[in-house]
């Protein structure tokens, strides 16, 4: 059986043998992982066995899935293929205690519990936690698994965790740091808006759009305007574009005493005031954005 490389980063190296193992015709179907190590004596230890049934009920998700949203239609398709052909190419997992957790192939796991199956190939490895995370997060990313929110906050995981920058996490992924640094933004987003991206509600370009804009609840009025009007990301783009020129021309007019005036009265509001002149009189504008603010906005000036 020729050994096929997925190429799936340089994560993948410590779990997978360098030279190809004899199999027997039973395993022929399963696809293997291979890749060049750098270190022999990791490589050495990784190994502990080739492809082998596990039962369910023994085997533990990994506690550094990335993956938090499963297409459900898509894994009743993978399901149905499984009860038709059974499962092609095998998980990787390492022994925990009487059990096994998964270290990649967590949608499969699900697909096959789904299917009523009671065993699954795996291949066996042996990796420390760092491994665990590293490759759980290289595996989904690099196989488009994850949505854009999971794969910012896979990101933000390798950050935290492991203490990389997003030049080393761009380097472990390959991909661009700038690409890198675009979609750990994305976490920056009122969190109604990041689950509006999972859920397909509004695209990656509409996120971006809407992070043109500083302030949070404006954000979030943004976002509930580009859903109202069904807005494309071309056209949030360039609303966006309009709302900065309209900020940009009324600093340019600021009067330093209605400006002092305006901070006054936010410090005693607690929320956004506009006060504008017009002849002798004008008009004092005080933004709020539920009824529990209002509530609050109206028993301070009472």
């Amino acid at each position: 059986m020729a050994t096929q490389n997925y190429g799936l980063g340089r994560g993948l190296s410590s779990l997978i043998p360098q030279k190809n193992k004899k199999i027997n015709e039973s395993q022929e179907n399963f696809n293997y992982f291979t890749a060049k190590t750098d270190n022999d004596e990791t490589q050495k230890n990784s190994i502990t066995s080739g492809v082998q049934e596990i039962d369910l009920i023994k085997i533990l998700p990994n506690p550094h899935q990335p993956r938090k949203y499963f297409d459900e239609e898509k894994l009743r398709e993978l399901a149905d293929s499984i009860k038709m052909h059974g499962v092609i190419q095998p998980i990787i997992a390492t022994k925990v205690n009487d059990g096994y957790e998964i270290i990649v192939g967590e949608r499969r796991f699900q697909a096959a519990k789904l299917a009523g199956l009671k065993a699954m190939p795996a291949i066996i490895r042996n990796t420390t936690e760092q491994q665990k995370l590293e490759l759980a997060i290289i595996e989904n990313i690099q196989r488009h698994d994850l949505n854009v929110v999971e794969e910012a906050r896979a990101y933000q995981k390798l950050s935290m965790e492991l203490g990389l920058n997003q030049e080393e996490i761009a380097r472990k992924v390959g991909k661009s740091r700038s690409a890198v640094a675009n979609k750990m933004r994305l976490l920056n987003l009122p969190v109604e808006i990041q689950r509006a991206v999972i859920e397909n509600k509004i695209t990656e370009g509409h996120a971006k759009a809407i992070l043109a804009i500083d302030n949070p609840e404006k954000q979030r009025v943004f976002f509930e305007m580009i859903l109202k009007n069904s807005l494309t990301v071309r056209q949030a783009e360039d609303k966006t574009k309009e709302i900065s020129i309209r900020t940009h021309k009324r600093l340019l007019h600021i009067d330093p005493e209605i400006k002092e005036l305006e901070e006054k009265m936010v410090g005693i509001l607690g929320t956004k005031v506009k006060i504008t002149k017009s002849g002798g009189g004008g008009r004092i504008i005080i933004e709020y954005y539920s009824d529990e603010e209002l509530n609050n906005i109206l028993s301070k000036i009472s």
